[in-house]
């Protein structure tokens, strides 16, 4: 079965890090990207990274604290986040095109609150 399943979400401090991991199943994880979402906002692209080129992109907001590696072994993305801020409070889901197809996670929550 083709499909993305996220998990490390939950709450944090404010400065304190968490640690996402996306898992594929069914193809072999390339090029992948993390979104987040939240209420009454569009989806915002966070991080992204090509299989060909081990260099993320970031959105501005997070470059400096946020870190997106492929973890060849476990065919899974990371997404390390440091010196979380409120504002990082979101769902967060992971993606990836496959066959042509949008291929989403169920989402992963993320709180930053004292």
């Amino acid at each position: 079965q083709v499909q993305l399943v996220e998990s490390g979400g939950g709450l944090a401090q404010p400065g304190g890090s968490l640690r996402l991991s996306c898992a594929a199943s069914g193809f072999y994880l390339m090029d992948m990207s993390w979104y987040r979402q939240t209420p009454g906002k569009e989806r915002e692209l966070v991080a992204s990274i090509s299989g060909w080129d081990p260099k993320a992109n970031y959105t501005d907001s997070v470059k400096g604290r946020f870190t997106l590696s492929i973890d060849v072994a476990k065919n899974a993305a990371n997404l390390q986040m440091d010196n979380l801020k409120p504002q990082d409070t979101a769902m967060y889901y992971c993606y990836a095109r496959v066959s042509d197809r949008d291929l989403w996670g169920q989402g992963t929550q993320v709180a930053v609150s004292p």
